[in-house]
């Protein structure tokens, strides 16, 4: 009934395709005027909505680039209930700066980690004290003019009809790709059929002829609310899955290969729990009759979470990273620092 709906709904599908086209040939004309920042700037961003892997991709730059950069990462902070410019620090919530900033600070304390709705405003706060800029979503952000865009896509995005919102998923013209200096294909399968690459490079070459790679996610060993890892192995639980995030199906699909039963509680994407909500997941725990059970999260989730909610229950998450399908990860590094390395001899 959904998806009917939404198809009743293509005649504002081409009119919010429209209006989005011209915004950015105004942009691309100069007739809105973009600023320019003084220091190198790496935007991540992505065309359509829901979860294509922004937080990996960040966390994998920062990785990559902390120990010789003095950096700051600049973010929205969706979902937050606060408004302007803050620094976030590790005793911040998610009501103040959001979950994923929150991620940030706390996987990463020595760097600065800044939230603002308009990036503009961030950035001239931050380039007179830092080498480099990371913005997380902020590809559509076009009052700010990006040193370096890397674009993200959902690998299962581009096998789906590629139709704007309402009717689909995307909220930017795939003719916006010519902007990007990367292109990133997210959370492809472990093999990839050269017939699956013809397919995504048939669709992104009508656009752009930057170089694309594709990445897959790596899950680690899941961690407590106190960062201490599971005593067991994973594979020896029932497993009761609650998030908010746009796509769990990898999550969950992971969890079935290790040969777990997972039961399934999804709420909306950054969605921001309450007491009857924790009441809810509690009671569905208990529900579960197995001998050894286990509460999983996401690690962006247990961002919302207060220390204490579960604090006599197995509350677990488990972490995230990026991975190269192809093993072109050097390759991929190698553009990033050519970047700043052109910058800096500018």
């Amino acid at each position: 009934m959904i998806k009917v709906f939404r198809w009743l709904l293509l005649p504002f599908s081409l009119l919010y395709q429209a209006i989005v086209w011209l915004r950015n040939r105004l942009y691309d004309k100069n007739i809105f005027k973009s600023y320019t920042a003084t220091i190198p700037t790496l935007v991540i961003g992505n065309l359509a909505v829901g979860g294509t892997g922004k937080s990996p991709m960040t966390e994998y730059l920062v990785r990559l680039l902390k120990d010789r950069y003095t950096l700051a990462t600049l973010s929205r902070g969706y979902g937050r209930k606060t408004k302007g410019y803050r620094t976030v620090t590790i005793d911040s919530t998610a009501a103040q700066v959001g979950d994923e900033p929150l991620q940030f600070k706390r996987k990463f304390p020595e760097i600065t980690v800044v939230v603002s709705e308009d990036r503009v405003t961030g950035i001239k706060k931050l380039q007179d004290k830092f080498d480099l800029v990371i913005l997380d979503d902020a590809y559509q952000h076009r009052k700010l003019k990006p040193g370096y865009s890397i674009l993200l896509f959902d690998f299962y995005s581009l096998f789906k009809p590629l139709l704007p919102l309402p009717t689909g998923d995307f909220r930017d013209n795939l003719s916006a790709s010519r902007r990007a200096d990367l292109l990133v294909i997210t959370k492809c399968p472990e093999v990839i059929t050269e017939e699956q690459k013809a397919h995504i490079e048939h669709i992104l070459r009508k656009y752009t002829r930057s170089p694309i790679f594709y990445t897959g996610i790596f899950y680690q060993l899941p961690l407590s609310i106190t960062k201490q890892p599971l005593p067991d192995a994973l594979t020896d639980y029932d497993i009761l899955l609650f998030c908010g995030i746009a796509n769990p199906t990898p999550l969950v699909q992971y969890l079935l290969k290790t040969g777990n039963r997972v039961e399934l509680l999804q709420f909306s994407d950054h969605y921001n729990y309450n007491d009857t909500d924790f009441e809810k997941i509690i009671t569905r725990y208990h529900s579960i009759t197995s001998d050894k059970k286990i509460i999983i999260t996401t690690e962006k989730d247990i961002q919302r979470i207060p220390v204490h909610t579960f604090e006599t229950l197995p509350l677990y998450y488990i972490p995230i990273h990026l991975k190269t399908v192809d093993q072109q990860q050097h390759t991929f590094d190698t553009f990033i620092e050519n970047y700043l390395k052109s910058v800096k001899e500018y």
